[in-house]
């Protein structure tokens, strides 16, 4: 083999040494940006800020949204809370741990209720837990309420001749059933449950917005009202977007210019959910046509809710 054709291998192998370290080494870095971005808190945050927290879609019991809510309370860079509400409610109890958690977030820092398109039953429990609240004039609140729900599949199954025998413990036990109509002594005790739940919301209601219980009670018959109507009736402070919200916060000494930062989920902020079905789908302007999101729209998703539910819904004819 000639010198010339020996240089070339030489430098071939140098070539190929140098873009397999560069090749390692933008691997490493890769990796330790997809960690920092998905793993740790936004950057913003290590300076003054205004945290922002999303709630959206059904309320449930959501560990992780109560832990963020948490770091935020401790976090002596969030100098105050935006809670923006886009939610038609949940369960009683999912909507009772988020109330209870912004509250303590109030206890340290001032906290604005932000009322986005819908924010009725639960979803308005969670509003009332804001220093103040400000929705749009044609967002939609109110539906003060809880209601128990359950199926009937006894008369199928009778065409179906399908017949289920019980033997139980006592007449209330696993009442109310699928299977027939429950007795009136189940029909008493699951209104008597449920008329408990609404009253601890009256008075959370009439406690947090200063209003009379009779006046509450007037309200609190499962109406719901424009942001224009809430202002009328108390049930919101103001109409408005961001620059009431910063003027609010100037009243309580929170720098109007402080940026603001979206304390989102860490799911949330995977870079990965960008290359998923749904991802892609969402990005192209697709994702109502996926199989799930059509169940979702068909209210699927409200079958899954545990316990008594506090949720507005558009009635279908």
């Amino acid at each position: 083999m000639d010198q010339m054709a020996i240089a070339d291998r030489r430098q071939l192998r140098r070539k190929l040494t140098f873009w397999r370290v560069a090749a390692v080494v933008l691997l490493v870095a890769a990796c330790f940006a997809i960690y920092r971005f998905a793993f740790s808190e936004p950057q913003q945050s290590m300076r003054p800020h205004i945290a922002r927290v999303d709630i959206s879609g059904l309320i449930q019991d959501d560990t992780e949204l109560l832990e963020r809510l948490q770091k935020i309370a401790d976090s002596d860079n969030a100098k105050g809370l935006i809670v923006s509400i886009s939610s038609p409610g949940g369960t009683t109890y999912g909507g009772e741990r988020i109330f209870k958690a912004i509250r303590a977030v109030a206890e340290k820092k001032p906290v604005v209720s932000d009322v986005r398109t819908l924010a009725a039953s639960a979803g308005y429990m969670i509003a009332t837990a804001g220093d103040t609240i400000i929705a749009g004039d044609t967002s939609i609140t109110g539906s003060i309420g809880v209601i128990f729900q359950y199926p009937q599949v006894g008369p199928l199954l009778d065409k179906l001749g399908v017949s289920l025998q019980e033997i139980k413990s006592s007449p209330l036990k696993a009442e109310p059933s699928p299977f027939h109509e429950p007795p009136e002594e189940a029909k008493t005790v699951i209104r008597n449950m449920v008329m408990d739940s609404y009253n601890w919301f009256v008075d959370l209601v009439a406690d947090r917005r200063k209003l009379p219980r009779e006046d509450v009670l007037k309200l609190a018959d499962g109406s719901i009202f424009t942001g224009r109507q809430a202002v009328a009736v108390k049930l919101v402070d103001t109409l408005g977007g961001e620059k009431e919200i910063r003027a609010y916060f100037d009243t309580r000494k929170v720098a109007k210019d402080l940026p603001i930062v979206e304390w989102t989920a860490p799911s949330k902020r995977s870079p990965f959910s960008l290359f998923s079905v749904a991802g892609v789908a969402k990005l192209l302007g697709y994702d109502e046509f996926l199989p799930f999101s059509a169940a979702r729209q068909l209210g699927a998703d409200k079958l899954f809710l545990d316990g008594l539910v506090s949720v507005w819904q558009v009635g279908e004819r």
